[in-house]
């Protein structure tokens, strides 16, 4: 008896050891693909939900924004971006980096509505309209360093926004791929809020859209030449994509701001495509911004 126990307590004992070996070995196994994969916050973070109705019903599926009905809305908007005002700086501070992230974006792509609403519709230049349209926002002086907005009690233009939270302290360039500049050129605006749990996927389906619209890449296989949104130049955001995506590997006829916009590039299209732009000889060049508002009411 005192045998078969004896043998028991060991079968037990070897058992959980293994157990406790497998346990060890699984949780390496989790950090190294919690290093690979999207990390998910801890818990979702509601203030973004705020921006719903606003996006929800003003913007449609090609990012396109009725601004003559959401004019009609002045006041809910003003109600919106005093959220962001008011909200507790304590608060914000205790969410993840994908939630902050997540603010942020939908306060400028917030902002940039209240401000296509404060001049709609476009009081245009007869002079200037021949060279830019009648329905350019570039009529609209100073969009990104005049018009002020608070958050959390500090001030801010646009400007400032991009610059110490896009460019600075995040350091994400794919975010240039979620804000809207409310023309045919930008990135299309969602009809959702960005959220810190899915942000991730939101920025990664942005991407995909942007440059499969035309807008962004084209390549043009007969003539050599590969066409960039003009944001990507290193004048506009092209220089972002250095810190992240910078490489001396690849594309080495091109300039490094380039190199790295192509790098990221390659992440989000079809290998044929990948292909040509690692090995093939051409030339860069950059489409013509077109600065015409997304205005579906004019359909």
């Amino acid at each position: 008896m005192a045998k078969h126990l004896m043998a028991l307590i060991t079968l037990f004992t070897i058992c959980d050891f293994q157990f406790s070996i497998f346990n060890w070995q699984l949780a390496i196994a989790n950090r190294k693909f919690s290093a690979l994969a999207p990390r998910e916050p801890a818990r979702r973070v509601f203030f973004h939900d705020k921006c719903a109705d606003i996006l929800n019903n003003f913007v449609d599926k090609d990012g396109m924004v009725d601004y003559r009905a959401l004019r009609r809305k002045k006041l809910e908007l003003k109600k919106l971006l005093n959220e962001f005002d008011q909200l507790d700086p304590n608060e914000y501070n205790c969410w993840p980096k994908e939630d902050k992230i997540a603010f942020w974006i939908n306060a400028y792509n917030i902002q940039m509505l209240n401000i296509i609403i404060a001049n709609y519709p476009i009081d245009a230049s007869r002079i200037l309209s021949l060279f830019w349209g009648p329905h350019s926002i570039r009529h609209i002086k100073g969009i990104w360093t005049d018009y002020k907005f608070m958050v959390m009690d500090e001030e801010f233009t646009l400007k400032e926004v991009q610059q110490r939270f896009f460019n600075k302290e995040f350091g994400e360039p794919i975010v240039y791929f979620a804000l809207s500049y409310a023309s045919l050129s930008s990135p299309p605006l969602r009809s959702e809020p960005y959220y810190g749990y899915k942000l991730h996927e939101q920025l990664e389906d942005q991407t995909k859209r942007f440059l499969s619209s035309g807008r962004a890449l084209k390549i043009d296989r007969d003539k050599h030449t590969v066409y960039l949104s003009a944001i990507l130049q290193s004048s506009w955001h092209g220089q972002e994509f250095v810190g992240k995506f910078g490489t001396d590997k690849k594309f080495k006829d091109q300039q490094p701001a380039t190199r790295a916009v192509l790098n990221f590039i390659t992440n989000y299209i079809a290998q044929r495509d990948v292909d040509f732009l690692e090995v093939e000889n051409y030339s860069v060049q950059y489409i013509k911004y077109d600065w015409t508002l997304n205005d579906s009411s004019r359909k």
